[in-house]
């Protein structure tokens, strides 16, 4: 299946899972998810991976998730440059990179690594 760029494939769930967990995420809750910086147990963005969607999410200071993006698998391909999934806002969502940063650093050096 192609997505929406010329020639790129579409990403399947096991994909977008690989994707996150090799760039900071790790699985909180049963999503691959980004915690503060410091509070480790506490994930504030997740991607929810259902069977025909992926949505993005990120929790409010209430604690409630709020729902940033959400396509189809079809519709999310990763950027043939860096690798990250087109489709999902994830670029446009303030702080994101920084905050992936920070999360693969925290696992790298073994901060929060619990």
């Amino acid at each position: 299946m192609v997505g929406p760029w010329q020639g790129v494939d579409a990403m399947t769930r096991d994909e977008l899972t690989t994707w996150a967990l090799a760039n900071g995420f790790r699985m909180l809750g049963g999503h691959p998810s980004l915690t503060k910086p410091g509070r480790p147990a506490e994930a504030i963005v997740r991607i929810v991976l259902k069977a025909t969607v992926v949505h993005v999410e990120v929790k409010k200071p209430a604690g409630k998730w709020e729902k940033m993006s959400g396509a189809s698998y079809g519709a999310v391909a990763a950027d043939p440059e860096t690798g990250v999934p087109r489709g999902l806002g994830l670029v446009s969502i303030p702080g994101f990179a920084k905050l992936m940063q920070d999360n693969r650093d925290s696992m790298v050096f073994g901060r929060g690594a619990g």
